[in-house]
């Protein structure tokens, strides 16, 4: 019983320590802020962002589990659910939260020599809908509070990056949505936006480990006809949530992403409604040269705002090589996409389970019907076991460190 005392009075004070440090008043000079095309760290030296993104923990995409028609978030856990059953899903979505990062993990990022991590969430995880295992009082804070303190511990900044904002603002497997941006045709979901983001600021409002706020990724996807209107729609949204988290944050910067990929930034008119904004592009393929990034380079003089590449990846190390070259000498930040995933192309490669394949295999047939659900579901305990196998190769220990890849991105990396 002692023990079990002291449990509790460490877990308190910790807490009650971690409260005191966020209702602390910091100076605006604490926080990494905006000076004209640069970032500014507190101590007056320049930050280029150089680091990686933390995709799949928060926010699973199928590709990084090796799926290709299952390949967003409520899909996923479908058919995990006709696989193996809601109980045991709940449960294997607990431990790959516990599992998937871990202080491990953000040591290992420390020790390549990266200075920033993305991390993308799910808004989910700040409501009471049902994600990820969870139907009631949902662990957003407490996984970011998480990774705050280990990030804290390791000397690496935070972005807070909204992969899923509500309605979808992508239409496409990215934003876990259905296939359209409602978010743009909704008051509702445009106001849970807003609500989630003054939450969290206000939350984090005293935090400098966290750089900055990513309002909303990749939105509007390319493939509608309205897409002109949709992207009207957008700089107002943003202007309104800066609304919101200046109500409760005053020291934080926001990062605004165009859209069509965060490829599309001519729907911006107006650069001047906040005195802290820098701005956030993506890329895969093409060439690594100046040339294919001038249109951003020319926004980002236009604006004499920040730039910076907040995903970029799946290439071959010599093409990572020669684009952060460009980026280095254009000052543009970049954070690589993914950390993790089966296989290769990330900073660690996850190992294929024993077995892993009949859960792929199902992932692929047809179950439009209960009866092809039936027909195709393979040995549960076969599966589960897989499942299981998974997040134990997920473990940083488990992983396979990507040495060329990671020293293709100026980092360093071990034999």
């Amino acid at each position: 019983m002692k023990n079990i005392l002291y449990v509790l009075c460490c877990i308190v004070t910790l807490v009650s320590c971690q409260q005191k440090q966020r209702n602390v008043i910091l100076a605006p000079e604490a926080f990494v802020r905006v000076s004209g095309q640069d970032l500014i760290q507190p101590d007056g030296s320049k930050l280029f962002i150089k680091g990686t993104n933390l995709g799949n923990w928060l926010n699973p995409e199928g590709y990084m589990f090796g799926f290709n028609k299952v390949n967003s978030g409520h899909f996923i856990h479908e058919m995990f659910c006709q696989m193996v059953g809601p109980d045991f899903v709940t449960e294997f979505w607990k431990q790959f939260k516990d599992n998937y990062i871990t202080r491990k993990d953000i040591e290992f990022i420390a020790s390549t020599g990266a200075n920033t991590i993305r991390l993308p969430f799910h808004y989910k995880l700040f409501t009471d809908e049902d994600y990820m295992g969870v139907t009631v009082g949902q662990d957003g804070f407490t996984r970011i509070d998480s990774v705050v303190t280990w990030c804290r511990d390791n000397h690496l900044y935070l972005i807070l990056d909204m992969h899923d904002a509500p309605g979808g603002q992508t239409g496409d497997n990215i934003d876990d949505s259905y296939g359209y941006p409602w978010l743009f045709e909704s008051e509702a979901s445009q106001q849970l936006f807003c609500d989630i983001w003054r939450k969290i600021a206000g939350y984090y409002k005293n935090e400098p480990v966290i750089l900055g706020y990513e309002l909303i990724n990749e939105p509007i996807a390319p493939y509608f006809e309205n897409m002109e209107e949709l992207n009207a729609k957008l700089e107002p949204l943003h202007k309104r949530a800066v609304k919101a988290i200046r109500e409760v944050d005053n020291n934080h910067i926001v990062l605004i992403g165009g859209p069509q990929w965060n490829g599309n930034f001519k729907p911006f008119k107006d650069a001047a409604y906040d005195d802290k904004l820098m701005y956030t592009c993506h890329r895969y393929g093409g060439s690594p040269t100046k040339e294919a990034i001038q249109t951003l380079i020319n926004f980002r003089d236009s604006v004499n705002l920040p730039m910076y590449m907040g995903e970029i990846g799946h290439n071959t190390d010599q093409w990572q090589a020669a684009f952060c070259k460009v980026m280095e000498e254009n000052n543009i930040g970049y954070t690589f996409w993914p950390y993790k995933k089966i296989e290769a192309s990330s900073f660690m490669g996850i190992k294929v389970p024993e077995n892993w394949q009949e859960v792929v295999t199902f992932s692929e047939a047809p179950r439009a019907t209960y009866k092809e659900i039936r027909d195709a579901r393979p040995s549960q305990e076969v599966v589960k076991k897989a499942m299981m196998d998974f997040i134990e190769n997920s473990k940083c220990e488990n992983c396979v460190p990507q040495v060329g890849y990671i020293r293709s991105l100026g980092l360093q990396a071990n034999e």
